[in-house]
């Protein structure tokens, strides 16, 4: 006797939906000009990422940006299309990709990087490329540990 299990391809997870991803990228700050149009487009973006079930954490200044996203593969992929379909300015460049086990971020987390002693701090404890910001002169360990330690008490544990 032969016994056939059939599943429905809606029980088949083909595109990893089943998996966790972690995707951390740095993009230049070109489009947006003014703080309204920055508000905004991080309002847009955490609605985004609420509704498809992504988590992330963003540090961002007047010319960069860092972001780590988590999340599943198939919509951490969807998410990387958008920002380069709707910001094509921003061209993200990837740094590290990983598969992880958890979650690490409470939602939609946002630090903005500004002149004081602080956060000057961070970025110089992080890597040691000058006194200026510039996630383009840091290597994919310094920019994981720069998030970790700037969001260090928004992770979930």
């Amino acid at each position: 006797m032969h016994i056939t299990i059939s599943q429905t391809s809606g029980s088949r997870k083909r595109h990893g939906e089943h998996l966790l991803i972690s995707l951390t990228y740095v993009g230049k700050n070109i489009e947006l000009k003014t703080g309204i149009e920055l508000t905004r487009a991080l309002e847009q973006w955490r609605r985004y990422f609420e509704e498809s079930g992504l988590v992330a954490a963003l540090v961002i200044n007047d010319g960069y940006f860092v972001q780590n996203i988590q999340g599943s593969r198939p919509a951490v992929n969807a998410a990387l299309a958008k920002i380069i379909d709707e910001h094509f300015k921003i061209i993200p460049n990837v740094v590290k990709v990983e598969e992880i086990e958890a979650l690490q971020w409470d939602g939609f987390v946002t630090k903005y990087l500004t002149e004081s002693a602080e956060d000057e701090e961070y970025a110089l404890k992080s890597f040691s490329a000058g006194s200026d910001f510039n996630p383009y002169l840091m290597k994919s360990t310094q920019i994981e540990s720069f998030l970790h330690e700037i969001f260090a008490d928004q992770k979930i544990l």
